[in-house]
């Protein structure tokens, strides 16, 4: 009998954020900051506004205690082959927040030069509808794309459940929910149709290797 194996899984770490006080003062901040700074920076954000990458930096307390909670995260999802050559890695974390509204989006793009990305979502903007065509989804790309339909455009493989794999899979934001994932995997927004107003918080996190204890 044919026994399948899957192989090469990309991890996709997800968690809660636990504090409401502690949302409402990293909004609070971003909302400062964008009218400090309203034109942003333009990456990969189609009509929303991005922040510089420095928010450690302005956005208090409560960013602070993100980053920790995003490098807990990062810790559990590694595995370091060569802790007993003595070698010890820390992160370097970069962080920056993004306000969308009606009709915005981000296109396909990369965090290159890290090894985790995460995005934290501080408002969904649903306003507590759970319609699907409010869209707004955080969609990830099968990193072997389009290697995997280039053979047929009819024909998938099927996953470890036996069901079609899914090469472009989605996950609709909610308010407190954080996501991480590797940095190389392509993604994307989905154009956003909610009346409300979206308000994430996105953080690269580089390895570093730690100077040796003496």
């Amino acid at each position: 009998m044919t026994q399948a194996r899957h192989f090469f899984s990309t991890p996709l770490l997800i968690d809660r954020l636990q504090s409401p006080e502690g949302i409402m003062a990293l909004r609070e901040a971003i909302m400062a900051e964008k009218v400090r700074d309203p034109e942003g920076v333009q990456i990969s954000n189609i009509g929303s506004w991005h922040s510089n990458t420095r928010m450690i930096e302005w956005g208090g307390e409560a960013a602070r205690a993100l980053v920790y909670k995003a490098i807990g995260m990062a810790d559990a999802g590694v595995v370091n082959i060569a802790k007993e050559q003595g070698r010890e890695y820390g992160w370097v974390p970069e962080m920056w927040a993004n306000v969308s509204q009606k009709g915005h989006a981000n296109q396909y793009h990369t965090h290159p030069g890290s090894l985790w990305s995460a995005v934290a979502y501080l408002d969904d903007g649903y306003e507590g509808s759970a319609d699907p065509a409010l869209g707004g989804e955080l969609q990830l790309l099968d990193p072997r794309m389009p290697m995997v339909r280039m053979g047929s455009l009819d024909l998938r493989f099927k996953d470890a459940d036996g069901e079609v794999q899914n090469n472009e899979p989605m996950i609709r934001p909610q308010t407190g929910l954080i996501v991480m994932f590797p940095s190389w995997l392509q993604h994307s927004v989905r154009a956003f149709r909610g009346t409300g107003t979206r308000i994430s918080v996105a953080i690269n996190l580089v390895p570093a290797l730690r100077p040796p204890k003496s």
